[in-house]
């Protein structure tokens, strides 16, 4: 199959990086170290049973959900898409 400039095998390189640049970015968002007491965004207390089963949180549960859904409206660049290639 014809390919253009890409070489074989570049869309499953593609794919696959994309794949480790989102584990990447996962485990990097991971927190870790001790819980705050108190979240860091609003200064509300953290109740005691998430600071126990999330190791290293900072926020409390409505800032955290604020965040999450501003990651979801940003999106990623989805390196090598051929939108990004035609430009």
């Amino acid at each position: 199959m014809a390919t253009g400039w890409a070489g074989d095998g570049a869309v499953q390189e593609q794919i696959d990086a994309t794949v480790k640049d989102a584990i990447k970015r996962a485990r990097a968002n991971i927190p870790s170290g001790l819980s705050r007491v108190y979240c860091a965004e609003c200064d509300e207390p953290i109740p005691e049973a998430r600071r126990r089963a999330l190791a290293g949180v900072r926020l409390c549960i409505g800032c955290q959900e604020a965040l999450d859904r501003e990651a979801q409206r940003a999106g990623f660049n989805r390196r090598g898409s051929k939108d990004s290639q035609l430009r």
